[in-house]
């Protein structure tokens, strides 16, 4: 298999990496997340306008570029080195595909807009009571004259602050499927309860409280939304494998640089036999990392069992490497490692969290042994 770029997905990554290293201030995004709106609504535009970057893995019908697997390796790795908190998996990854894949013309025109940077969508799919099986949704749209009038909660909707619609799965009457909903996040009836994560992201609990919709409002088969929003789910838990493995090389090199310069005994810190050991395991998890999200990318298209034990493969492998590799930056740095005057706090939240995103190492490590049953 050749892992070789093509010259198309080099200036991809390259535009896209010196843009962040320029232009994508940590101080200024954590500022924003803590104390502003919770983003930087300008580097989205840029993301759109400048670099193309919101519809590189879009088709060409909606104005996107209609790259693959690939293509979003290069962007999620490129936003994980950054630390980009910008909705860019919630939205164009697990929104967006579901988008596509229901083929309806306001879903459509909605990922036109996400092209255009002008829209943000958010997935609201996790309940109190479904824990990790999305599919045992309890939320309920049921038929009134044309329209649909929706009831029922969500849990950790990332993105959904900062959304202008929310794609919401439900039960519907008359079938023991799930649907999915377009629902305009100013609705009458919806209520948010917005609150940031431990990685400086939007997130929010999100209450439906008979929310009325249009008939327009399904989006797809009605009870047939599962194997889709199932997919979305592997593709967002895929993307955000890539994500992880460019904080570790951003970890990782933060961290021997540091080991370079740290003096204690007249001597640097990385002269130390001991630590050049922990290093080197740092080093082997993050290539095993590598490796783990490009099965995942690449298996994105294949059948649906396939494609879930690729991705639950990386998603344990990542988690495994992510607690290993932050906890060990951390340590090396001494106290200064848990500051957030250091880049590396932040970047050991944001792996902590990947740890639990679109289902637990745990999660993933039974998941894979139930598909290898004999």
């Amino acid at each position: 298999m050749d892992f070789n770029l093509t010259d198309e997905q080099q200036m991809l990554r390259d535009g896209l990496t010196k843009y962040l290293a320029s232009r994508y201030d940590l101080d200024a995004s954590r500022a924003a997340a803590k104390t502003g709106a919770g983003w930087q609504p300008d580097i989205w535009r840029a993301l759109a306008s400048e670099l193309g970057v919101l519809g590189a893995s879009l088709p060409e019908e909606v104005g996107g570029i209609g790259g693959g697997a690939v293509e979003l390796m290069v962007i999620t790795e490129a936003l994980g080195h950054a630390l980009v908190i910008e909705p860019f998996v919630d939205t164009v990854v697990v929104a967006g595909g579901l988008l596509q894949r229901c083929g309806d013309p306001a879903a459509t025109e909605l990922l036109e807009q996400i092209v255009a940077g002008t829209t943000i969508v958010a997935l609201a799919a996790a309940e109190p009571d479904s824990g990790e099986r999305w599919q045992d949704a309890s939320s309920l749209a049921r038929r009134d004259g044309d329209g649909w009038v929706l009831t029922g909660s969500k849990i950790m909707v990332v993105g959904a602050p900062l959304a202008t619609h929310l794609l919401v799965t439900a039960r519907t009457e008359g079938t023991d499927g799930l649907s999915l909903f377009l629902v305009d996040s100013d609705s009458a009836g919806v209520q948010a309860h917005p609150y940031r994560t431990i990685d400086d992201r939007s997130a929010a609990d999100v209450v439906f409280n008979d929310v009325r919709l249009p008939s327009a409002a399904l989006l797809g088969e009605q009870g047939g939304a599962w194997p889709s929003v199932a997919r979305a789910r592997d593709e967002g838990a895929a993307a955000i494998c890539s994500e992880a493995v460019g904080c570790m090389r951003k970890v990782l090199a933060d961290t021997v640089g540091y080991c370079k310069q740290r003096q204690q005994f007249g001597q640097p810190i990385g002269s130390f036999q001991a630590l050049q050991h922990r290093m080197v395991d740092m080093y082997m998890e993050v290539e095993q990392s590598v490796a783990a999200a490009y099965l995942a990318m690449l298996n994105l298209d294949a059948d649906e069992t396939t494609r879930a034990r690729a991705v639950s493969v990386a998603k344990a492998t990542i988690g495994r490497a992510a607690r290993m590799i932050g906890q060990q930056s951390v340590q090396l740095h001494g106290a200064m490692g848990m500051t957030e005057e250091l880049a590396i706090g932040h970047y050991f939240k944001r792996l902590t969290a990947i740890q639990y995103e679109f289902g637990t190492t745990d999660h993933h490590v039974a998941r894979y042994a139930e598909l290898t049953k004999t």
